[in-house]
């Protein structure tokens, strides 16, 4: 499979991902622009007594290695944090959850192999969690996510992407709907559907530009560019996100390689 749904972060749930606290909103402005320590740092008071925070602190960092590969054992402190102040079978399914994540994160990206982890991490989230909570659609998309990367599912991988999307749709979780488009067009993709990928990948562009998820766009960008028929226009698009990703200082890693100009040979000795 080609590398469109390749690292993707948990983005903040609900119909606006800035929240309405203060403190959400600048966690909101700095994580979109990739600023992950400045975000934890915020977060950090908070975290170390409510399970919210410690929650939102713990998807902070893991997206940070998701994007750079570095950072895992700042992850993996706040995880374990969140875990210990989780205290009721919703805080402790969405701790469940992140650490899936992380263990998925992990695997993908060749840190180590956690894949078992992974799945019994999220095993035991949808236990925990209630079948109306909000952190199901999030719950499915990662699962989507071990099937189609993991195992090498794409039938598993494209029903667990319509669940969390429909999930997502219906709680109005727009962050949470770029992510599930994004997917469902790259399984598209993958079975040669080019113009339901065309218009998936274009409407996860659409919602990230909206919310200004600036860390997201350049990807969205990339993804739609390798489904678009016009060469013209899909060489715009690349150049638009390889200048977003120098913008944020090579942010995705895993974009900045594929992005990268080809180096010319070497001239030929005398």
């Amino acid at each position: 499979m080609r590398n469109a749904g390749l690292p993707e972060p948990r983005g903040p749930q609900g119909a606006d991902p800035q929240g309405e606290d203060p403190l959400e909103r600048a966690v909101w402005r700095l994580r979109s622009r990739a600023c992950w320590d400045d975000a934890a740092a915020l977060l950090a008071p908070r975290a170390a007594a409510e399970p919210g925070p410690a929650l939102l602190r713990t998807a902070v960092l893991t997206e940070r290695c998701m994007f750079t590969g570095d950072g895992w054992g700042a992850a993996e402190d706040a995880l374990r944090a969140a875990e210990a102040l989780a205290a009721d079978d919703e805080e402790r399914g969405g701790a469940a959850c992140e650490r899936g994540h992380l263990a998925y994160a992990s695997t993908l990206l060749g840190v180590r192999d956690r894949a078992d982890e992974a799945r019994s991490a999220l095993g035991r989230a949808a236990a925990l969690l209630a079948p109306g909570s909000p952190t199901r659609p999030l719950l499915h998309f990662r699962r989507g996510l071990i099937a189609q990367h993991l195992s090498d599912n794409p039938s598993d991988a494209t029903a667990a992407f319509e669940r969390a999307h429909a999930g997502a749709t219906a709680q109005g979780q727009r962050l949470l709907l770029s992510f599930t488009w994004r997917h469902v067009a790259a399984m598209a993709e993958h079975e040669g559907r080019f113009a339901e990928a065309r218009y998936g990948f274009g409407e996860s562009l659409r919602i990230r530009e909206e919310l200004g998820y600036l860390v997201g766009i350049a990807p969205a960008l990339a993804s739609l560019a390798a489904v678009i028929d016009d060469p013209g226009e899909a060489a715009r698009l690349r150049r638009e996100a390889a200048r977003l990703v120098r913008l944020l200082g090579g942010v995705p890693g895993w974009l900045a390689e594929q992005l990268a100009p080809p180096v010319p040979p070497a001239p030929p000795e005398d």
